[in-house]
């Protein structure tokens, strides 16, 4: 099958195309057979990428962890048929679906939503799950509440505004100001530019700061939580990324700091019924061929990327999905 694959490049690899065989699905693993995969650019420089869980170096790790496809094989103990559609995501060290193939639990898929594309539904698995563990899981936002939300325009961020606000919070959020007719139409009730504001100096005892930002960002947004405050952020820099937060001097730690997103098949359905009902949008920044995958994780296209998700079409949409090279 065709892939795209890390080379053996550091600290960052590069992406190349090669052929390797298909997988096969272990117990509890479906194979899909990918038509779309969501691309998170970043990704390339992360530890499951660039080594094992074991520590060691790891080559020609294939990336992209959400995708959409059709069910091609289903091994023993995993539920679904051939021929199912579905989305989801698979484990950050297995290897990902920029490729024809690629095999995931079928406890970390669910039924592909009938209202969207494989190319919106490729958009949604990471960043929607990462929202709502984030926001419902980890800070316990309750309605009423207020949320300052960085990183609004970004692919976890769109779905971070969408959720606060069906949950009946009080949305701000940080990001450029080009974007802020938009987001204001997700139901953010306030865009802070980035580039012209500080957001300390609009945000006041906020309940909840969501951050997908990081760096002097996710330090600053101590002084904007009000008592009983929560912080939650997906980004680390460092080994202890809580212990990181609790040396700011003078501060308690906040709760709930930093975490990773984990597969989970009943929140991804309550997620796809909620688009199927039109409640949650789908945000597609830019499309792009499997023949220009690499082309997705560069720095130059994405210094005027819209909204959203870059998602790379494995299967054309339209182009049958059976075994031929698409």
């Amino acid at each position: 099958m065709k892939v795209w694959q890390c080379d053996d490049s550091r600290p960052v690899p590069r992406l190349v195309p090669a052929e390797v065989e298909t997988p096969q699905p272990g117990p509890g693993e479906v194979l899909v057979r990918v038509h779309a995969v969501g691309v998170t650019p970043t990704e390339l420089s992360w530890q499951p990428t660039t080594h094992t869980k074991s520590g060691e170096n790891r080559r020609h790790a294939i990336p992209a962890h959400e995708f959409s496809g059709t069910i091609a094989a289903v091994a023993a103990g995993a539920d679904g048929a051939v021929g199912d559609e579905v989305f989801g995501m698979n484990d950050w060290y297995a290897q990902g679906a920029t490729a024809e193939y690629c095999c995931a639990l079928a406890s970390a898929l669910a039924p592909r939503p009938a209202r969207l594309t494989h190319v919106e539904a490729a958009s949604v698995p990471i960043a929607a799950l990462t929202a709502w563990q984030g926001l419902f899981e980890r800070a316990r936002l309750q309605a009423g509440e207020r949320v300052l939300i960085h990183g609004g325009a970004g692919a976890v961020g769109v779905f971070a505004i969408q959720l606060a606000c069906r949950r009946g919070a009080h949305v701000l959020t940080t990001a450029s100001g080009r974007d802020r007719d938009f987001l204001l139409r997700l139901g953010a009730q306030q865009v802070i530019d980035y580039h012209t504001e500080r957001f300390e100096d609009v945000a006041r005892n906020v309940d909840v700061v969501f951050d997908t930002v990081g760096g002097s960002t996710l330090q600053r947004s101590r002084d904007v939580l009000g008592p009983g405050g929560r912080l939650v952020t997906i980004v680390s820099t460092v080994e202890s990324p809580d212990d990181e937060l609790a040396a700011l001097e003078g501060r308690a730690r906040p709760r709930q700091a930093y975490f990773i997103v984990e597969p989970n098949r009943q929140q991804l359905c309550d997620i796809a019924a909620m688009l199927d009902a039109g409640q949650l949008q789908p945000v597609v920044s830019a499309v792009l061929p499997f023949a220009r995958a690499a082309a997705a994780y560069a720095h130059e296209p994405m210094r005027n990327r819209r909204p959203g998700k870059t998602v790379v079409t494995v299967i054309p949409p339209g182009e049958p999905s059976g075994e031929e090279t698409p």
